[in-house]
This record gives structure tokens, C-alpha cells and sequence, in this order.
């Protein structure tokens, strides 16, 4: 029984694999029932890019059988600059599915298998749209030129379309940026009208048929190449994302020959075609805090528009850039986080673009996106847009970090603008830890003041110091005394006032009242001082003395004090004495008020 069902389970996976191998070889090999009945194929030269746009019409010849898939293959010279590729079903413009294949009986060539979004039937025909965009693909010819001179470049490509089945009937149109053509082939049919050069249409073609399209023609845009871009994209769960891009920019077009002369340059409007003097760069709309600098620091020449979708930065270089020349800058800007990262508890989202735009038309031939999480950031899952290398994972430090921020870095080549799509980040972070960053400021500013709190109370010398001590005694004693005659001199104020009003109003009631209090809280300070001095005896002779002085000339403004006080009292308010008379004794007095203010003051002075 045992060796039964050895042998049937044997049946069953040599069965297995057959049909599997079967399945794969099927799937791996051109189908001869399915040709192109129609190929219209555009061909855009009008920038640095090469763009190639072919409209297909299928047509299953098959009697019985569906159609689910078809290959799509690439010149073999095309592979390396290949950029871009993408299929779309029409006229609804639905995008296919496309995935490298590999053909056993064309091993040197490369194919993309697209899958149909519902079968082709028998005897039907289905249209699908291909775009694909090849970089580096104009060469400079000649490869340098003047300053004077205009850039010419050459393309040499297929009239036809490099397919791996039959094609009924072809059209191919080549769009040049330009009516300035040297030479094109002249392969018959051809027709040029304006721009535009068009071949066919072309009948009854074999698979991988090869019929070489040179054109030499004018292009004076833009050929410039982004040689790395390194982009950084910070998180920060406080409501900001800060994004800065580290750019190296080459001049991909005609070598300049001989020097530069900015006299010219600036003279002859001519000079300088295909220089690169500007360029726009998109930002998001709600880009804010640009700034735009280089190793020298901050340039200033660029410009910003907003818009409604987006704003859009000139930057123009510290020097015209001809061909072969380099230049280096950076950008940065920050976005509200609220735009872009997303949350359901401690659970978030980032949705950004793995790649942004520089300039119309650009080639990135690197670029490395980093991405810093914040600190304690974990369960990290990336989906990618398109196919890109995953660098290992770093960690990145900055103020008040402890474990350091996860740094997510992913790199790619040869990249043009249909690359801007986003990718999606998920990740893991309890928003407890928020208040790390807080706890740490405030446990470093507490231990702060501890530590100087301690240092300042520490006695660090070996002996004390009976004089360094008897000075400080002294001090404190001064501080004392000057507080209380700041008291006397409150008081002596507070009684100016009150003789003011008494000898506007003659209430000598209403001011004995008042007076009262006031010589009350002048006592109570005195005393006070006296107690201080009596205990600065033994300390220092020399600050008993002047406190002492203090004293005595206090006592005599206090009795000027009384003295006018009668005056007012006694004489002025009963009437008892005449203007011209009382005029002279308030002045009197006042002048003597005056010098003994004027002493005390200076022995103040001394003691502080």
C-alpha cells in the first residue's frame, strides 16, 4: 500500500511540473496567430529626451483561441537607455500591466510582456498605446561648437517598429524642435513638411525588421543632466516635513570651444544658443521657507511665482552654463505635515514623491532619497512606485537625540519625469515618546541650576579667610543700614508731601494725623540702624564711624523737619506771622535742608 502511493504522489509531481513547464515555455514564445494590423509610431526629438509614442491595433488571427498577452520588444542598442515604458488600452486609456520576459530563442534581446485587461477574441482586433523614453540618445555633432555657433545634434534610430510579429501596415513621424535639418534618410515614402518628417506607410513587414533612421538637425533646448540628486526628507511630528535636495547639474550638449568671452555674451543676443542661463523648478503649494544656496553660500538670483497648485522657482546659476560645463546647488523647503503623513493612533502613513521636478525635460541619472523617521519610529514598510534599490538602513542625529532617527534611504538611475509618482511609507510610533524632547530640556535645565546652585554654595579654599569673611559680614551690614534709610527717606518724602498739602489747605488736624505715623516708621528705622552700628563697632571702626556721622546728620534734617513743621503749625495756619516774614524762614530752612541732604547722600555713597 506504502509503495502505492509513492509512486502515485511521483505521477503527480512529475505531472505538476510538466504542465508548469508547459505553461511557461507557452507563455515565453512568440504567438504566430497575433499581428500588428496597424502601427502608427511618433517619434518627439523637440528636447534632450527621446520620446516614442506607437499606437498598435492587434489582431488575433487564431480561429479559437484567445488572446491574453503579447510581448513587446526594444533594439538591442536601446536597453541602457531605456528610462521610461509604459501601455495603455484604448480609447478609454486603461494602463496594462508590463514585466520584463526573457525569450530563450532571442537571448540578446530585451521584451516586455504586457497583459490585456480582458482577452482578445478570435478574428477581433484590440488598439493599445505604448510611450516609452530613451535618454542620452542625441548626440552633439559636431561635439563642440563656438560660442557663436548653434548646437546641432544626430539621432540614429529604426524607421520601423522593432517588433517580434508581422505588421500589416506602418506610419512613422519624427518630431524635430526645428525646420533647421542638415540631412535626414530618405527612405521612400518619406515626406517633410515644417518640422515634422513623416515615413510611409510601409506594407506587409517581418518581425524585427531594421531599416536605420539617421536625421542631423538643430537643437538649441536645454541638454542638461542631473548627475545625482540626493533628496532628504525629514519627518517631524510637531507639523512640519523639511525637504532639501542636494543637486550636481552637467551640460550634456556641444563641448564649448575656445574660452568664454562674457563681453560677447552679453553684446551679441545670438551668443550663447545653447547655453543654459535659467530654469523653472515646481515646488508643492505649500512649499514655504525656500531657500536656494551653493558651497560659496546663498544665491539670489531666483525668483518665485505662486500659483494655485504649485510654486514655481527660477533659479538662474552664478554663470551661464555651455556644454561640458558643472555646476552644484541646493534646495530646501518645508511642508505642513498635515498634507502628507497621516495617522489612526499610533499607526502612520507618509505619502510623498519619491522624485520631484527640477526642470522640464530632465534627466536624473542617480538619485538616492533619504528619508529620516522620527526617533523610536519601528514596524517600517515602504511601497515603491516603480522598481528602485533599497539601501541599508542608517540611523541620523541631531539635537536632542539619544537612539538616533532611522534614516530610510532608496536609490534608482536614469530617471525623467514620469518618474514623479509617490511612494508610501508605514511605520510605528507611540506618541508617548513626544515627550521626550520636552523631559529632556527640562531635566537638562534643571540639572543646570543644580549644578550652579551647588557650585555657588561650595567652600572650595583650604583655610577660611577671617578677613574675606569679616568683609562679607560688613557688607551685609551696609545692605541693612542702606535699607533702612531708604525707610528715613520714604518717610521724609511721604512728610514733604503732607507739609505740601498743609500749606495749601491749613487742615493742621488732618496733617498731625498723618505726621504721626510717618515719625513712627522713621523711629522704627532709625532704631534700627542704631542696633546695626552698635554690632559694626568691633567689626570696623572706620564704617562705625560713618554711620555714626550718618546719624548725627540725620538727626539734624529731622529737626529742620520739626522746625518747619512749626512754622507751618504755629505761625501759618493761626496767622500769627506775614508773607514777606514766613517767606524768608521756610527758606531759610529749606536751604539748610538741602546741605544736610547733600552729606548724608555722600555718606550713602560711601557705604554702598
Amino acid at each position: 500500500m506504502t509503495k502505492r502511493n509513492s509512486i502515485a504522489l511521483l505521477w503527480n509531481a512529475v505531472l505538476f511540473f510538466g504542465l508548469y513547464f508547459q505553461s511557461y515555455v507557452a507563455t515565453n514564445t512568440i504567438d504566430p496567430d497575433l499581428s500588428f494590423k496597424n502601427v502608427e509610431q511618433h517619434i518627439d526629438l523637440q528636447s534632450q529626451l527621446t520620446k516614442i509614442t506607437t499606437r498598435l491595433v492587434l489582431e488575433n488571427g487564431s480561429k479559437d483561441r484567445h488572446i491574453r498577452n503579447f510581448f513587446f520588444s526594444l533594439e538591442p542598442g536601446q536597453k541602457n537607455s531605456l528610462s521610461y515604458i509604459a501601455a495603455y488600452r484604448e480609447p478609454v486609456r486603461v494602463e496594462l500591466k508590463l514585466t520584463e520576459a526573457k525569450m530563450n530563442a532571442h537571448p540578446d534581446k530585451t521584451f516586455y510582456q504586457i497583459e490585456l485587461k480582458g482577452p482578445l477574441s478570435p478574428g477581433r482586433t484590440m488598439a493599445v498605446e505604448i510611450e516609452w523614453i530613451l535618454t542620452h540618445e542625441l548626440v552633439p555633432h559636431p561635439k563642440e561648437i563656438t560660442q557663436k555657433e548653434k548646437q546641432l545634434v544626430k539621432f540614429i534610430g529604426n524607421i520601423y517598429l522593432y517588433s517580434p510579429y508581422t505588421i500589416t501596415k506602418q506610419t512613422t513621424t519624427v518630431s524635430l524642435p526645428s525646420r533647421n535639418i542638415e540631412s535626414y534618410t530618405k527612405f521612400k515614402p518619406v515626406s517633410q513638411s515644417d518640422s515634422v518628417i513623416t515615413y510611409g506607410p510601409y506594407e506587409k513587414l517581418s518581425s524585427f525588421s531594421y531599416e536605420e533612421l539617421n536625421i542631423h538637425f538643430e537643437n538649441n533646448n536645454k541638454f542638461l543632466t542631473v548627475t545625482r540628486l540626493e533628496r532628504s526628507i525629514e519627518i517631524s511630528h510637531w507639523g512640519n516635513i523639511a525637504v532639501e535636495e542636494h543637486i550636481d547639474l552637467l551640460h550634456t550638449g556641444a563641448l564649448l570651444k575656445g574660452s568664454f568671452s562674457r563681453y560677447e555674451f552679453a553684446r551679441e543676443p545670438k551668443s550663447g544658443q545653447a547655453s543654459i542661463q535659467s530654469f523653472d523648478t515646481i515646488l508643492p503649494a505649500a512649499a514655504s521657507d525656500i531657500y536656494y544656496r551653493d558651497e560659496i553660500g546663498n544665491i539670489s538670483t531666483s525668483h518665485t511665482r505662486i500659483k494655485k497648485d504649485s510654486v514655481e522657482l527660477n533659479l538662474r546659476p552664478r554663470f551661464p552654463l555651455f556644454g561640458g560645463w558643472k555646476t552644484k546647488y541646493i534646495v530646501g523647503y518645508n511642508v505642513p505635515s498635515y498634507e502628507y503623513l497621516f495617522h489612526s493612533g499610533d499607526q502612520y502613513t507618509l505619502e510623498m514623491r519619491l522624485l520631484d521636478h527640477v526642470f522640464d525635460d530632465m534627466v536624473v541619472d542617480e538619485l538616492v532619497v533619504k528619508i529620516i523617521l522620527p526617533e523610536g519610529s519601528k514596524n517600517i514598510e515602504l511601497s515603491l512606485p516603480y522598481s528602485a534599490t533599497r539601501l541599508p538602513d542608517s540611523l541620523h542625529y541631531t539635537y536632542l537625540d539619544t537612539t538616533g532617527r532611522p534614516v530610510i534611504s532608496v536609490t534608482k538611475k536614469n530617471l525623467v519625469e514620469n518618474h514623479i509618482q509617490n511612494f508610501k511609507l508605514k511605520y510605528t510610533f507611540p506618541r508617548i515618546l513626544m515627550l521626550q524632547e520636552p523631559l529632556l530640556v527640562a531635566a537638562a535645565l534643571y540639572l543646570l541650576f543644580l549644578l550652579v546652585i551647588t557650585y555657588v554654595r561650595l567652600d572650595f579654599s583650604i583655610d577660611k579667610d577671617e578677613v574675606s569673611e569679616s568683609k562679607l559680614r560688613i557688607a551685609g551690614q551696609c545692605e541693612k543700614i542702606l535699607a533702612a534709610q531708604d525707610r528715613r527717606v520714604t518717610s521724609y518724602n511721604e512728610l514733604d508731601d503732607q507739609l505740601a498739602y498743609l500749606k495749601a489747605n491749613k487742615e493742621a488736624n488732618a496733617f498731625l494725623s498723618v505726621a504721626k505715623g510717618i515719625n513712627q516708621e522713621y523711629k522704627s528705622a532709625t532704631s534700627t540702624i542704631a542696633e546695626i552700628a552698635q554690632r559694626l563697632k568691633g567689626e570696623s571702626g572706620d564704617v562705625y564711624e560713618r554711620v555714626q556721622e550718618l546719624q548725627k546728620y540725620d538727626r539734624t534734617l529731622k529737626e529742620l523737619y520739626n522746625q518747619q513743621q512749626a512754622l507751618y503749625v504755629d505761625k501759618l495756619v493761626p496767622g500769627k506771622i506775614g508773607r514777606q516774614q514766613f517767606v524768608e524762614a521756610e527758606a531759610a530752612i529749606t536751604k539748610k535742608k538741602e546741605e544736610c541732604v547733600e552729606k548724608i547722600n555722600s555718606i550713602v555713597k560711601s557705604l554702598q
